[in-house]
């Protein structure tokens, strides 16, 4: 089912009041922004609101304040750094109420156009449990809801959710439209010859995903840690490699699956090995490259090798469609992040509609320097795996459609 949702190029916020919920859940340290990345992320919604004459009320959470209210989770800089970035000023509206005096006084004096941040949404103990009375608090601000934040999308929190129940008028940003294009409607409708490719240490986190993927895709690749699971579950000795036993039937089942559905499942034919899991993580190493199904009984399994490079980039080229999510190897070590840049050069030289999942596919690409030559890169970690699994996320379905 292709998503059709209301974006804010249908809406008219001439003189009306949006509360926009933005991610400005941004990386912090000392109480400086080290990555402003998810702030200018939003700056072309936010930009299109001013422009079109609305108030533009902005609320999001920023990390995980346990118990109420906590300066270093303050989005006072974010605030700040909006401002510098939109080159206008930006009034903070400083409650830990989050919908306080302050923020009441300051959308109160709002004209068309001027901007507002409210305080860190998770200062408020009912917001990741979309309890009232937050949600229509939050909702008595506004005339308007737009959602903008893909990386709570799969949360109902307040502030994603709740304030829909009322607020009618709603709508998608920019950065949400993308995601709904990109990673919902690419892999529900793809162009084929549509592959997939997952990796990642843990089977457990990518099971849905394999099950989903497996009946929408023309081919599979499994790599990075899970890829031994597999192996084993064929029978191959993998040594002192990454494993989960419980997970062994689930991986057989997805065999025959593929088998069944007639898809195409690879899975690496060579190994990068060594004695043991490098610590610190990015310290040199020392590796031999074998066979998958001849991994030695005293040795780890910690990246593809490079036939499987070739195999994997050349299945990659094939495509018209590739869905990437979690690295081929142990990327955060120079020597064993050749598999994930052999798939990342595979995917920057394709003409194939590119998705980079979030999380460490994405982290991966940045480092890499192939961003600019990926289609989408989802701005989810949680958020875009939920995706890829085939389920409803709460923070879109609560939107309006056209």
């Amino acid at each position: 089912m292709a998503l059709n949702k209301v974006t804010v190029d249908d809406i008219n916020v001439k003189g009306k009041r949006v509360l926009v919920r933005v991610d400005f859940n941004v990386p912090m340290k000392d109480g400086v922004i080290t990555n402003d990345n998810r702030i200018r992320a939003a700056l072309p919604t936010i930009q299109k609101l001013i422009n079109d004459g609305g108030k533009v009320i902005l609320c999001s959470h920023l990390g995980k304040p346990k118990n109420g209210p906590e300066a270093k989770f303050s989005l006072a800089p974010a605030a700040a750094r909006l401002g510098e970035l939109l080159g206008k000023p930006v009034v903070f509206a400083d409650d830990d109420t989050v919908v306080g005096e302050n923020a009441k006084a300051a959308v109160a004096a709002m004209n068309d156009g001027d901007v507002v941040v409210l305080q860190n949404t998770r200062f408020r103990k009912e917001e990741t449990k979309n309890l009232e009375p937050f949600s229509s608090e939050l909702a008595s601000l506004a005339d308007v809801f737009v959602m903008d934040a893909f990386g709570s999308a799969h949360r109902a929190h307040c502030s994603t959710a709740g304030v829909t129940d009322h607020i009618k008028d709603t709508a998608v940003g920019y950065l949400m439209q993308k995601e709904i294009d990109f990673l919902g409607n690419a892999v529900e409708e793809p162009v084929r010859p549509f592959v997939a490719i997952l990796g990642g240490a843990k089977v457990a986190d990518k099971l849905n995903v394999i099950n989903n993927l497996l009946e929408k895709c023309d081919t599979l690749i499994i790599g990075g840690g899970m890829a031994f699971t597999f192996l084993k579950a064929k029978g191959y000795e993998i040594g002192k490699s990454l494993v989960d036993d419980e997970k062994l039937e689930y991986c057989k089942e997805m065999m025959a699956k593929a088998e069944q559905l007639g898809k195409q499942l690879l899975l690496p034919i060579d190994t990068a090995v060594a004695a043991d899991f490098p610590n610190p993580i990015d310290a040199p190493i020392d590796v031999d490259y074998v066979p998958s199904d001849e991994i030695p009984a005293d040795k780890e399994g910690l990246d593809i090798g490079p036939k499987t490079r070739e195999l994997f980039a050349e299945a990659a080229k094939t495509a018209k469609t590739v869905v990437w999510n979690g690295p081929m190897g142990v990327f955060e070590n120079p020597t064993l992040a050749a598999g994930t840049i052999a798939v990342a050069q595979a995917l920057a030289e394709t003409e194939a509609t590119t998705i980079i999942g979030g999380g460490d596919s994405a982290a991966a690409v940045m480092q890499l320097g192939f961003a600019d030559k990926m289609s989408h890169i989802s701005t989810g970690g949680g958020a875009s795996l939920e995706y890829l699994e085939g389920k409803v996320l709460p923070g879109v379905a609560v939107i309006a459609e056209k």
